[in-house]
């Protein structure tokens, strides 16, 4: 009996974004299996630290799913239904990231990280995935 291999296909910072993948995926009757998505919803503040919920998909299928994903749209919209674009290098290739900035966020994390739960105070940030570049939209200002 020949050894499955699997592929890294995809990663993702919450399950729930990893599971719209999935069942696209399966959708197309390609088999997939997700790693650290019970980690991620366990605490979510984790994702980081673990590098996301990782798609993996069986290696003889990997161009045909790759070619899925690429069909999907991964840009961002902001509340009005419009393109979130780096203001630095103006590419729409962004990512919606949750990061530790201040002292009150900081603290949640420690307390979260110490007593278990969930995290109550998270700052939201978009990076860019060209330039790296992090940045606030006006509908996410404080």
């Amino acid at each position: 009996m020949e050894k499955e291999t699997f592929t890294l296909i995809g990663t993702y910072q919450y399950s729930s974004e990893a599971m719209i993948y999935k069942g696209r995926l399966e959708a197309e009757e390609i088999e997939v299996y997700l790693r650290d998505n019970n980690t991620i919803d366990t605490n979510p503040m984790y994702s980081n630290a673990v590098g996301g919920v990782k798609l993996f998909v069986k290696q003889q299928d990997f161009h045909k799913a790759k070619s899925i994903l690429d069909q999907i749209s991964k840009s961002s919209l902001d509340d009005d239904n419009k393109l979130i674009q780096c203001p630095n290098c103006n590419t729409a290739d962004v990512n919606l990231i949750t990061t530790i900035k201040d002292k009150k966020t900081f603290l949640g994390f420690i307390a979260v990280f110490l007593f278990g739960g969930l995290p109550l105070f998270v700052n939201y940030l978009y990076q860019c995935n060209s330039c790296g570049y992090q940045f606030e939209t006006k509908n996410r200002e404080k």
